[in-house]
């Protein structure tokens, strides 16, 4: 046996020029190249001492791909929850009124009148107004076929606000005194109303559920068509459909 790794690797090399040469001369070039590579096996294994520490080396692993770092993702999160926020809190906006509105008029029977102005019937309504009249003294007017309503506010030196943004007004029913009007906020109680109306697009009746002391939910609701006569003055007319026989119902706005 060798002893060491020179002492192999010489015998190695005499024992394959041995093989090699007891072929012949016609497998030189064959025997060259095998030659070649029983050298370098030989060499590659004669090479190993028992007595000498093997060498292993590993092959590092593959570098991973790097993902986005905890504060990356974290604020791509934050992003996605401001813009859903900002998408939920735009269907509940107002938006600009146009020459048709969806209008709804509604009330418990012994409670105040709300009417709502809303471009889409899906939208918050761009105008609602509370009036201090009980809806059964609306439900006697509508029995006569024509209803005019009247809101007028004044005129306020400096004031520039469109006539939809007023906040107070004076209320009369076919040229009578009714008390006032206040312009309110779409609230959660408001916005139930209008979700359950949604489907209708022209129609009045009661809404189911117990109305409590107030009495039952009564609504009306129907297209309008609104006339801008000027910045004081606006009204809203509502469209029967297909001229067919039915209430008439005017709002007017008025500033004086």
């Amino acid at each position: 046996m060798a002893r060491s790794p020179s002492e192999s690797f010489s015998f190695s090399k005499r024992h394959f020029q041995w093989i090699a040469g007891k072929g012949g001369d016609d497998k030189r070039q064959e025997g060259g190249k095998a030659e070649e590579e029983m050298f370098t096996f030989s060499t590659t294994v004669s090479s190993c001492d028992d007595n000498a520490p093997m060498k292993v080396e590993v092959a590092p692993p593959p570098a991973r791909k790097k993902g986005p770092s905890p504060s990356a993702a974290a604020a791509a999160v934050s992003r996605f929850r401001s813009v859903l926020a900002a998408a939920i809190a735009g269907r509940h906006r107002p938006v600009g009124i146009g020459p048709r509105v969806t209008g709804t008029l509604f009330g418990h029977r012994r409670g105040h009148v709300y009417f709502a102005f809303q471009v889409d019937p899906r939208a918050c309504p761009a105008v609602l107004i509370e009036l201090t009249t009980p809806t059964s003294t609306l439900v006697k007017e509508m029995a006569s076929g024509l209803v005019r309503i009247a809101l007028e506010c004044e005129r306020r030196a400096g004031g520039g606000k469109k006539l939809l943004e007023e906040p107070l007004w004076r209320a009369y029913f076919n040229g009578k005194k009714c008390g006032y009007a206040v312009r309110r906020e779409c609230g959660p109680a408001e916005w139930r109303v209008l979700r359950a109306v949604e489907p209708v697009s022209t129609g009045a009746g009661v809404l189911p559920g117990d109305g409590g002391a107030y009495g039952e939910m009564m609504y009306m609701r129907a297209r309008f068509e609104r006339v801008v006569g000027s910045k004081d003055s606006e009204a809203f007319y509502m469209m029967n459909p297909d001229n067919s026989a039915g209430p008439e119902l005017s709002i007017y706005l008025l500033r004086v």
